[in-house]
């Protein structure tokens, strides 16, 4: 069992980076704080663990950072580790990481970042405080409660997990040791608030009596990955390909090792779209008591009697990457990551004030993040946030497994009088890997 190291401090964990790691460089006067700098006690150490697509893109910055460079570019972040089952990826985002910083304070050969091939051999370091986790999704729910119960916060890609139970044992994990937690669904912080406008002006009353959402896309969930080829290809030299496979069936080699292999249905985008529903329909502690269809659409109803539908709304052309249509007695909001707009339009004369609205402000994802590993506050899309959108999905997909509406208890988080589905809420994870 991976064994919970003591917690150091980040003053306590920059101090051995600076004496040790980075010996026998002399750290410069800049990196301890003065002329203005950041200094090594207000930085949080880091360790990437995959750094494919996502992973990278968040390391050393992407389209959906939001900031040049990433986290590398970052002066209140140190990155101390850089971890992928990919030799070629690891080495390449190391060595980017040393070079930047060799190159920041003036030291050529400066090596304070190390690549691991094993995870667990960044959770076991003590000056080390948060990890990003962009992984590919059959790996997020056991990794991050590894890493809580490591003693790390954790920033994690969505979806933060293809089980419903996987995703409930994060959220207590993450409770139980008291970690900080930021789900990778950034809706909620970034695209110029667009997104936090739709959902004020559903709960504030713009909209009259909300009556109904439509979320764009429906259920998916967890698969074994296919058939196994019947005889395995050699794996790619640098690449281990137990450690990828990890918590699911083992299967021979067959070429591919892409991020949603174990996946299906909505995995991918759909948590963007229902954490967003979630938001504007106050959701966020729970989920939907039925799960069918209605008029041939897939349909969740909530106890308040919110109707969410799987698809989108009729006609509507805003709403599709990442967004939803939110529809009231008195008009309708649509919105996307490049638009808002409203019938009628003047709903969006009338926003409301912020300090009218109930929703949680924040315009930086990672921010946001890395201020709460400081403040120990929760954030914007905490463990119980992401779990309850993420399992909107995961109940709509066992529904379409099944082809028969669902009742379910959203406090309990068991069907009704239902044990076949019930079943499908769990699965097991390969040895020695244990949820």
């Amino acid at each position: 069992m991976l064994q919970t190291p003591s917690r150091t401090t980040r003053r306590g964990a920059l101090r051995t980076l600076a004496a040790g790691v980075a010996a026998p460089w002399v750290v410069p006067r800049t990196a301890l704080g003065a002329e203005g700098k950041v200094a090594p006690s207000d930085r949080v150490t880091m360790g990437f663990i995959g750094v494919g697509g996502q992973g990278g893109g968040h390391l050393a910055g992407g389209a959906w950072t939001y900031l040049p460079g990433g986290y590398l570019g970052r002066d209140d972040v140190q990155i101390l580790a850089v971890c992928d089952v990919w030799r070629n990826k690891r080495d390449a985002y190391t060595k980017r990481v040393n070079d930047h910083y060799a190159s920041k304070f003036g030291k050529d050969g400066y090596k304070a970042c190390q690549a691991y091939v094993d995870f667990r051999d960044v959770l076991a370091r003590p000056d080390i405080d948060a990890v990003l986790i962009g992984t590919p999704v059959h790996w997020h729910a056991l990794m991050r409660n590894m890493a809580a119960r490591a003693g790390k916060d954790v920033y994690c890609e969505k979806p933060i997990s293809l089980i419903v139970r996987e995703g409930r044992a994060m959220a207590e994990a993450v409770r139980r040791y008291g970690r900080v937690y930021q789900a990778g669904t950034q809706q909620r912080s970034e695209y110029g608030g667009k997104f936090r406008l739709a959902c004020e002006l559903a709960r504030c009353g713009r909209l009259g009596e909300l009556k109904c959402v439509y979320a764009m896309l429906g259920g998916g969930g967890w698969t074994d990955g296919g058939p196994a080829a019947a005889t395995g290809r050699p794996v790619p030299d640098g690449f281990d390909w137990d450690l990828y496979l990890g918590p699911v069936p083992w299967r021979p080699f067959d070429g591919h090792a892409d991020a949603h292999r174990f996946g299906w249905g909505s995995i991918n985008w759909g948590q963007h779209h229902y954490d967003i529903v979630q938001w504007g329909i106050n959701a966020d502690d729970t989920g939907p008591v039925e799960i069918g269809w209605e008029e041939g659409k897939l349909a969740y109803r909530y106890a308040s009697g919110v109707v969410v539908y799987g698809c989108p709304y009729p006609g509507e052309r805003v709403g599709g990457t990442g967004g939803c249509t939110f529809v009231g007695t008195k008009g309708r909001v649509a919105v996307d990551r490049e638009h808002i707009v409203s019938y009628p339009p003047e709903i969006l004369n009338d926003p409301p004030r912020r300090d009218e609205s109930p929703l949680y402000y924040s315009n930086s994802h990672s921010a946001n993040f890395l201020d709460c590993v400081r403040t120990r506050k929760r954030t914007i899309c905490d463990a119980e946030t992401g779990h309850r959108a993420m399992s909107i999905i995961l109940l709509g997909g066992i529904a379409e497994k099944l082809r028969r509406p669902l009742k379910f208890d959203p406090q309990k988080e068991q069907f009704l009088n239902d044990p076949e589905a019930d079943r499908m809420l769990s699965a097991p994870c390969r040895e020695p890997w244990r949820l």
